[in-house]
């Protein structure tokens, strides 16, 4: 549903399925989401449109973040240890994201699992995030790595 009635009914829903929940939390048009009941999400946050998001492994977001568009976060991965087993039927492993606050993450980023993003970064438009990020710093490319402290 588009316009500022589109933006408060996303808005109240997520309000009823997510573990917690802050003010001003902006859902854009098109966002999936996917086991909202693992996801923690602070104040003033914009997750804009096309975004995929599975928190099947938990997510936590804090204050002050914005997911720009086509982005994804997933809180998990698939296991191969079963070799008589596809992949794609090995279980999931879950692993935890947390993306602390004032974060800003560029269009078309991918935050896979098990990543902690500190405090006041920047994740560059198309990065692929893969480890930890340290506070006050931006990074880019695939996958990410340092680019100049903030």
């Amino acid at each position: 549903m588009p316009g500022i009635i589109g933006v408060g009914f996303r808005y109240i829903i997520a309000l009823r399925l997510c573990k917690k929940i802050g003010k001003n939390v902006f859902f854009g048009r098109c966002v999936e989401v996917k086991n909202w009941e693992n996801i923690e999400i602070g104040s003033n946050v914009s997750i804009h449109k096309d975004c995929y998001i599975d928190a099947f492994g938990g997510l936590s977001i804090g204050d002050d973040v914005s997911i720009a568009h086509n982005s994804s976060i997933l809180s998990s991965e698939h296991t191969w240890d079963d070799i008589h087993t596809p992949i794609r039927s090995n279980p999931l492993e879950r692993n935890p994201v947390k993306i602390n606050s004032d974060v800003w993450i560029g269009c078309g980023c991918r935050i896979l699992s098990g990543v902690t993003i500190g405090n006041r970064c920047i994740i560059a438009a198309g990065a692929v995030v893969i480890t930890n990020i340290e506070p006050n710093c931006m990074v880019g490319g695939i996958p990410a790595k340092f680019i100049k402290q903030l």
